[in-house]
């Protein structure tokens, strides 16, 4: 091929293809409370790759990969053994992240280091003897590498704790430079011998959000995500700022708002400046929305979307900025699989981003319309008359339970 045709074919995937890839970020979450007990969860989400490459998945968020006391992963204690997972082996994994990357996906580790569980007991009969794993001392530590405000576990020589306690399992001293270097270590080994490409960081309200810098720098993830379980949305805002601008984080302030708004109280959708009043609304490039995840929802139900309304929440979130989250049970278990793709294909045909612009035309208690980037308009609510809200210029694209997609012709 000459040299005026290839840097034709490089214009073209500039100009055209790229902006489709940049513009429509969508992570999906592969797994639910109850996956580590079906039994080889790894090699049975291989199998679903092809209908997640299909409706534009950019993103997969997998479970914690590390040996655990817990079977779903979350009581970490071993973080180099990757074959005590009860989701699979540590070769079965990377298949899975292979797969993942064949088809254009990046895979996103659980990254759970806010805490971890001892392998032994010390002489005070404490169980606070840590093991990485390995055959050499990597990750291998004493109650010392505990925050020493951890009175059940630590010798009183850690720091003290930077963020909130956690009781079940002992609190690491995040402040300690040996934690910092041996934990980035081990996330930069998830990186080149696993293949992950980011991280979702669990709990970090457990530690200062400096030390989440720490680790987005010393890692380069190309993509992460914090869970602060906040509402406050200026609070999980000076998070994101603290940590370095780069992260991003769960936006459990619009999850608040919708589920409550789609139960008759749709107004709450527009905040006094007139604009969405999640984290979408004042930090959407770094906002995450979601619907249910393993915790809110799943068998756990801590705090679950109206199970009837979920439509709506996906009808909002695919179609609004900010990074939006699909859950496995509602995908592959619920039988929205092609509601929820239709959605998606429309924002990404209309090339909706993280950073897209809202319009709203309507915020009533029985009635939500937003126009996103002109391009999208999307209305929510049981009141099926949106009078001339709608031009004619635009045809619907999809439509459902109280719910309805436009596009511009």
């Amino acid at each position: 091929m000459g040299s005026t045709a290839t840097l034709s074919c490089l214009l073209f995937f500039i100009i055209i293809i790229l902006p489709t890839i940049t513009a429509s970020t969508i992570l999906f979450q592969g797994f639910n409370w109850e996956s580590s007990k079906k039994g080889g969860w790894y090699n049975s989400l291989v199998k679903s790759i092809p209908e997640l490459s299909a409706v534009g998945i950019t993103h997969v968020w997998l479970p914690p990969p590390s040996q655990s006391v817990s079977p779903e992963g979350y009581l970490p204690g071993k973080l180099y053994d990757l074959n005590s997972s009860k989701y699979g082996s540590q070769d079965e994994l990377k298949a899975l992240i292979k797969a993942l990357h064949d088809k254009g996906i990046q895979s996103v580790a659980d990254i759970v280091i806010n805490h971890r569980t001892a392998a032994k007991q010390d002489g005070r009969g404490i169980w606070c003897i840590f093991e990485g794993g390995t055959d050499d001392a990597r990750l291998d530590w004493g109650p010392s590498f505990i925050c020493g405000d951890d009175v059940t576990y630590s010798d009183g020589k850690g720091n003290p704790d930077s963020g909130e306690p956690y009781q079940p399992a002992p609190d690491i001293d995040h402040v300690n430079p040996q934690v910092q270097q041996e934990l980035s270590d081990w996330m930069n080994w998830l990186k080149t011998e696993i293949g992950f490409n980011g991280w979702r960081f669990d709990f970090v309200k457990g530690y200062a959000p400096q030390y989440t810098k720490v680790y987005m720098e010393k890692t380069n993830p190309t993509f992460a995500v914090g869970e602060n379980w906040n509402t406050d949305r200026q609070a999980v805002m000076d998070w994101v700022n603290a940590a370095g601008g780069t992260v991003t984080a769960f936006d459990f302030a619009t999850k608040g708002v919708l589920q409550d708004a789609v139960q008759g109280q749709l107004s709450k959708l527009k905040d006094s400046n007139g604009g969405p009043p999640g984290l979408i609304g004042i930090m959407p490039g770094n906002a995450v929305t979601f619907i249910d995840n393993h915790d809110t929802g799943s068998t756990q139900k801590i705090w679950p979307f109206p199970s009837d309304k979920v439509m709506q929440g996906y009808a909002y979130i695919l179609t609004h900025p900010g990074i939006p989250s699909i859950f496995y049970d509602h995908f592959f278990d619920w039988g929205l699989k092609g509601e929820i793709s239709k959605l998606t294909m429309i924002r990404i045909r209309n090339g909706i981003k993280a950073t897209s612009t809202v319009r709203i035309l309507a915020s009533d208690p029985d009635l939500y319309v937003a126009a996103i980037d002109e391009k999208v308009i999307a209305k929510i609510g049981p009141r099926y008359d949106v009078g001339n809200l709608v031009p004619k210029n635009f045809r619907l694209a999809t439509s459902g339970n109280d719910y309805a997609v436009w596009e511009k012709q």
